[in-house]
């Protein structure tokens, strides 16, 4: 049974609010701040599963990039150590690939676009200089032609522009005009060059012609003179006229050049080095060379070129001079360090393109190639010889005529001379 008496009906309990009482903080060791969590190598797994150690969290409309810190931020703990690459408190840097290739393809289109542009423009330069006064269509009665390329080279004894301390300095004196102080016939043929001096003294007959300025015919008449006064009497075209008539080749090209030019290109190549056999002296020509190898200035290179009265065989001597030297003179022109440097091309190139005549015909290509031609026969790709003589007459060297023609035959045909003179 319940002892408990049976109550009466509800009653209210009187609400009794307690009063809180603050909690009791127990005494205990210092707190230790804890350790940086330790992130270890998540290779392939999105940043929100590698740091929940509670389960995968795909981090899905969080705004959180990937490859970035969950909230932003450096991605390190603060004060903790800064990982390269790091900002302060910024993104990641994204590092940037260079494209190496298209870098230096375009870089290379750039620079051949400049040679080109560079190359064009020194061609049209250059060919603005190139005087083309002599006209080769008015020589009458040519010979045929043949399967080599040959050049008239003449030296003229032009004071053109000379001032008269440099007519004083190069010892050329000052009388009026010009003449031919030199010639040479080159040939360029597949089967080798060859360079023949034509000396000044040679006997020659004047054919018929036509004259340069007035375009009257004069007829032949026999007349026998020394080479040089064809070019005295009616300039270069009745100068070739002869040549072709006396030895039967066909000049295609014709370049002269005056004192002035010849010395202008020689100091712009900085001299031109030789090896002079025998020494010599010359007033006349201002020549005074000891024997051996030496660089010779411009008007050193005149005066070795135009000394005669130095030598027994004053004509035929010189005219080897003029071959060794202008063979010498190509082989260091035309070279690499040369023609690919403008710091050295123009100033030669300026130096002696407007004193040098040519035919009408006549490029810089046709230029370059004799040359590079006259460069070969120094190398000992071809000959260089004086024109065949068997003697003289009145003081004129007379040609060897069956020798003028077997040699004359041999370049017509493209053969290696066999032709030998003294």
């Amino acid at each position: 049974m319940n002892d408990w008496p049976e109550p009466e009906g509800p009653q209210r309990m009187r609400h009794v609010q307690r009063q809180q009482q603050p909690p009791v903080r127990q005494p205990g060791p210092p707190r230790q701040p804890a350790d940086p969590p330790v992130r270890q190598p998540t290779y392939g797994v999105p940043p929100q599963q590698a740091q929940s150690p509670g389960g995968y969290d795909s981090g899905y409309n969080t705004g959180q990039v990937y490859g970035a810190p969950a909230g932003g931020g450096s991605g390190r703990p603060p004060g903790g150590p800064r990982r390269p690459g790091q900002g302060g408190d910024g993104p990641v840097p994204v590092r940037v690939v260079v494209d190496w290739r298209k870098r230096i393809k375009i870089g290379s289109i750039v620079l051949v676009s400049a040679l080109v542009i560079t190359t064009v423009g020194t061609y049209f330069w250059a060919d603005s200089k190139v005087r083309r006064e002599v006209d080769l269509s008015k020589v009458i009665e040519r010979p045929k032609e043949g399967d080599c390329t040959t050049y008239l080279i003449v030296g003229s004894d032009s004071r053109e522009g000379m001032s008269d301390e440099e007519k004083r300095k190069l010892h050329t004196g000052s009388a009026e005009g010009k003449r031919t102080d030199s010639m040479m016939v080159l040939a360029k043929c597949s089967s080798g060059n060859t360079m023949i001096s034509l000396p000044r003294d040679s006997d020659v007959e004047i054919p018929s012609f036509v004259g340069s300025q007035s375009g009257k015919k004069f007829p032949a008449q026999g007349r026998r003179v020394k080479l040089n006064a064809a070019y005295a009497e009616d300039g270069p075209e009745l100068l070739v006229r002869t040549i072709e008539f006396n030895t039967g080749l066909r000049i295609d090209h014709y370049a002269e050049i005056g004192f002035a030019g010849f010395a202008n290109i020689v100091d712009a190549l900085g001299g031109v080095e030789l090896d002079i056999e025998k020494g010599f002296k010359d007033e006349k020509s201002g020549a005074d060379f000891k024997a051996g190898r030496q660089t010779l200035n411009g008007s050193q290179s005149l005066a070795f070129v135009r000394t005669r009265y130095a030598f027994a065989e004053s004509d035929l001597q010189r005219t080897k001079n003029q071959q060794k030297f202008l063979s010498a003179l190509a082989s260091q022109a035309a070279t690499p360090s040369t023609i690919l440097n403008p710091f050295s091309l123009y100033p030669v190139m300026g130096a002696g393109l407007d004193t040098v005549i040519v035919d009408k015909d006549m490029g810089l290509w046709d230029m370059g190639q004799m040359f590079f031609a006259m460069k070969g026969v120094n190398g000992g790709d071809g000959v260089s010889m004086n024109m065949p003589i068997s003697g003289e007459r009145g003081g004129n060297l007379i040609w060897d005529k069956a020798k003028v023609q077997q040699l004359v035959k041999q370049i017509q045909n493209d053969e290696k001379v066999t032709v030998q003179s003294r």
